[in-house]
C-alpha cells in the first residue's frame, strides 16, 4: 500500500510519517506543499 502526506512545513507532519509507518510497516512518502 502507498501512502503519501503532503507537508505543510509543519513539524507534526513528520510525527505523523513516523507513527504510521511504525504500525503499518509500510514506507510513507512525503511532499512538500
Amino acid at each position: 500500500m502507498k501512502i503519501l502526506v503532503f507537508d505543510n512545513y509543519d513539524s507534526f507532519t513528520y510525527n505523523l510519517v513516523h507513527l504510521v509507518e511504525k504500525i503499518t510497516h509500510n514506507k510513507v512518502d512525503v511532499y512538500r506543499n
